[in-house]
């Protein structure tokens, strides 16, 4: 958690200078859990739906929480859309029209039409690559020809997004 090391000119309930490692490790988790929702289009319009995009406070909390964008940390996130989400909750025109139901739904679909497209678009690249991993020369050959090794061969097991081992 390399949060605790760092002080932060950003101040919100809760924060106490010196506070103590145990509630330094709450606090990384807490944000870490809210980071994360950001991800999810219907919790921005339950947000925007109570106001919470109208207060000052909770808008320099997003400005604050922006240090999840550094690979230090976003390496902690499943779910790394968020970190897009909370780019576009920097800007008052997305806090305004994120209101609306209607672009709260546009939103969704959009997301999950791009993880469609991703997963078939992966799964096609990795059938290409263990199609040519099977027309490739043994690496006695090409290392005698080239003087360098072949690259690894492609794993045949993958994890997919859900955390399940896929054979390719």
């Amino acid at each position: 958690m390399p949060r605790m090391s760092k002080k932060t000119s950003y101040s919100y309930i809760g924060v106490v200078e010196g506070e103590s490692e145990d509630a330094q490790r709450l606090r990384f988790q807490i944000e870490l859990e809210f980071v994360q929702c950001l991800a999810n289009p219907n919790y921005l319009l339950f947000l925007a739906q109570r106001g919470y995009f109208k207060e000052q406070t909770f808008i320099n909390y997003l400005k604050y929480l922006q240090y999840w964008k550094d690979p230090e940390y976003a390496k902690y996130l499943k779910y790394p859309m968020c970190l897009y989400f909370l780019d576009l909750l920097q800007h008052e025109n997305f806090r305004k029209e994120i209101v609306n139901g209607q672009c709260c739904k546009f939103i969704d679909d959009q997301t999950v039409l791009h993880w469609q497209h991703y997963t078939r678009k992966r799964m096609k690249l990795l059938e290409t690559g263990a199609n040519q991993q099977g027309s490739q020369t043994p690496v006695s050959q090409s290392t005698a020809v080239t003087g360098a090794p072949t690259p690894a061969p492609l794993p045949t097991n993958l994890i997919n997004g859900h955390g399940q081992i896929q054979k390719v």
